[in-house]
């Protein structure tokens, strides 16, 4: 499930991205795809990046990439191991909302971009998600601990106050939210129930297989209720 648009970042052959909070590794093989990019994801999950590494493997098997190379590393959004200015195009997708310092955490990511160039941050959108902490107390514990839900102008002013500009925005994967309010109707937690299940079917067909019609759909209903807030700003 891709949740950047990366032809809204200008991404060019040879560049460095970062993926923060990479789990298993969505972004970081979508980057991994264009011409010589170099593509670095990190988590402070071993489990999420032993995933991503396997994700990256099978895309040198089968030779899906642009020839470039990848890496990947445990690393706190906080306190990041990379030099001033390293990376050409920064992306922190669904990870804000995890963060208790969250200056600090915008402040890192901000540090590694070089000027000039874009980064990407999504988090989960406030009207799904408020639907979600409202029908069950347990979700944003279960959710690995989602501890805030973000309004737009907040976040924007959380980066604009760094001293970037936000250049666009959109909302995603409306087809999601139904899923996540079902799963906290039943239980978020619960692995047994036939409704979700057969939902979340649906959605890994919709994802591997990209008909038309869904795909429609999903933009169509993007607007009124697409699960995540994605925005771009340049530094």
């Amino acid at each position: 499930m891709i949740t950047v648009d990366f032809k809204k970042t200008g991404l060019k052959p040879g560049q460095k991205v970062l993926d923060i909070g990479c789990g298993s590794g969505r972004h970081v093989a979508a980057a991994y795809q264009h011409p010589k990019v170099v593509a670095i994801g990190t988590d402070l999950s071993f489990q999420d990046l032993a995933e991503a590494r396997e994700r990256l493997l099978l895309h040198d098997r089968l030779g899906e990439h642009g020839q470039g190379a990848w890496g990947l590393n445990v690393a706190n959004i906080t306190a990041l191991p990379f030099a001033r200015h390293a990376f050409d195009l920064v992306i922190c997708s669904e990870v804000m909302e995890h963060i208790h310092d969250e200056r600090a955490a915008a402040a890192e990511l901000f540090r590694v971009l070089k000027p000039g160039h874009p980064m990407v941050i999504s988090v989960p959108r406030y009207f799904p998600e408020w639907v979600c902490w409202q029908l069950s107390d347990e979700y944003h514990m279960a959710n690995q601990g989602h501890i805030r839900i973000y309004r737009q102008k907040r976040l924007v002013s959380l980066f604009e106050n760094l001293g970037l500009q936000l250049i666009g925005s959109h909302y995603a994967h409306s087809l999601h939210s139904p899923y996540w309010w079902l799963k906290c109707l039943v239980g978020p937690t619960r692995e047994d129930s036939r409704p979700v299940n057969v939902y979340h079917r649906f959605l890994t067909w919709d994802i591997m297989q990209k008909p038309k019609l869904t795909r429609f759909l999903d933009r169509l209903f993007n607007p009124l209720f697409g699960k995540s807030l994605v925005l771009y700003f340049m530094k």
